[in-house]
């Protein structure tokens, strides 16, 4: 069946099976090749595990459109994207794209080590099909966007991750490629080169190209895409506009982790107190996630040992960043709060103010202590996704820096003065 001029991508009953711990379709070493020989020949060998990652995904993509794809860590996302790509075949169904596909699948997909920047932006647009001439019409727009000028002629394996980063989407996008796929490397530039690469993004929209974004940035995909899709464990479980599809990832992430907390083995304490739950609560409950800036609750619910009273207790939150540096902990009995008994059952409710957290992703460690003794102590009890929110009201939003905290500052201008003469301050 043709597929309609108004579509750019079409995907149905897709799927792609992996065989847990067997080379997978493609080319091999003749060593593993042999390896693989060997094994299927033995005797008593176990079965293998079979995985798919993926499992009979339909969706369709319009000309222009900005189409989000979101999803916990492994769910499928990167997987999906790889077979759009023509990275990997799929195992069932069948993908269309029409015209030609730039892909940013991880930091320097199709460069070479060895190669200049500049030879890279050459091969990656021969690989895209296009002419040296039309490379050439592009070279200086690729090259002031990726901020590599005096870099340009030398190897990319002597490149940061952030120039490799630049250059890469720089290329993906400015080579002018019917079908753009970003995945979610934009996480590793800062916030000022993110905001630059979605306006780069609703550019190419614009001009009529297809853009498919995946991001655990929830704010960016509900910026940059009208429309999104979620996957969970390898299946397609909503399609709809990227508000109604974050708000429904929001809940399952908070379902998922009540869940597991109550039933969490991985925990340490005497058991006086079991943490059961823990949620985080908005000023406004129709917000999906919390913004930097906006107040925030985050509650705690537990429950205690029958026949055991819960004296003297106290309890922490811990915040980390993805890359599991502390950032923030807060403790109830530095904060000069008493708890000298506690009900049997109940909820303790931190409240942060104006949260000082940048935009990303958070995981957080939960403990409570009684009568001098750590009664249940979780690590990586929860996940936190912080939106962006403008902390000190003055319609700038702050870099993306995952080793600091937001603090109240204010900054004043003392003018210099002859003796003798007033003191001037100008104060913002």
């Amino acid at each position: 069946m043709s597929m309609p001029a108004s579509i750019a991508v079409r995907a149905e009953g897709l799927g792609k099976r992996y065989q847990l711990g067997r080379q997978q379709a493609g080319y091999s070493l003749l060593s593993e090749a042999i390896a693989d020989r060997v094994r299927r020949r033995g005797k008593g060998l176990p079965k293998r595990e079979e995985f798919w990652a993926l499992r009979d995904i339909d969706f369709q993509v319009e000309h222009g459109e900005r189409f989000g794809i979101i999803g916990h860590n492994g769910a499928g996302k990167s997987t999906l994207l790889k077979l759009l790509a023509r990275v990997t075949p799929p195992t069932a169904g069948t993908i269309r794209l029409r015209g030609q596909v730039g892909a940013l699948l991880e930091v320097g997909t199709g460069f070479h080590a060895e190669l200049t920047g500049r030879e890279n932006i050459f091969l990656n647009g021969a690989i895209l099909g296009m002419s040296r001439r039309e490379i050439a019409a592009k070279f200086d727009e690729i090259v002031s966007f990726a901020e590599v000028e005096r870099f340009v002629d030398t190897p990319v394996k002597r490149y940061s991750s952030g120039m490799y980063l630049r250059l890469a989407f720089a290329v993906a996008a400015h080579l002018e490629p019917d079908v753009l796929i970003v995945d979610e490397v934009l996480s590793v530039g800062d916030l000022a080169f993110q905001e630059k690469c979605i306006g780069r993004m609703e550019t190419v929209a614009n001009e009529g190209r297809t853009v498919l974004f995946v991001s655990h940035n929830l704010a960016a995909v509900q910026k940059l895409c009208p429309r999104s899709i979620m996957l969970s464990h390898g299946r397609l479980v909503m399609e709809d506009s990227t508000d109604a599809v974050v708000r429904e990832y929001v809940r399952s992430v908070r379902k998922d982790t009540a869940t597991e907390l109550s039933s969490r083995t991985d925990r340490t304490g005497s058991g006086r107190l079991r943490f059961t739950e823990v949620r985080f609560e908005l000023p406004d409950s129709r917000e999906q996630a919390p913004r930097t800036g906006e107040n925030l609750d985050v509650v705690l619910s537990y429950e205690g040992d029958p026949g055991k009273r819960l004296r003297h207790a106290h309890f922490g939150v811990t915040v980390f960043t993805g890359l599991g540096a502390q950032i923030l902990q807060c403790q109830s009995n530095v904060a000069g709060t008493r708890f000298d008994e506690l009900p049997l059952t109940g909820e303790v409710r931190l409240r942060l103010p104006r949260l000082p957290l940048p935009a990303g992703r958070y995981t957080i460690n939960i403990y409570a202590e009684a009568a001098g003794e750590t009664a249940d102590w979780v690590q990586r009890a929860a996940e936190l996704i912080v939106t962006e929110g403008d902390f000190y009201g003055s319609g700038q939003n702050h870099a993306e820096v995952h080793e600091t905290v937001l603090v109240d500052q204010s900054w004043s201008l003392t003018e210099g003065t002859a003796a003798g003469e007033p003191e001037r301050v100008a104060q913002t």
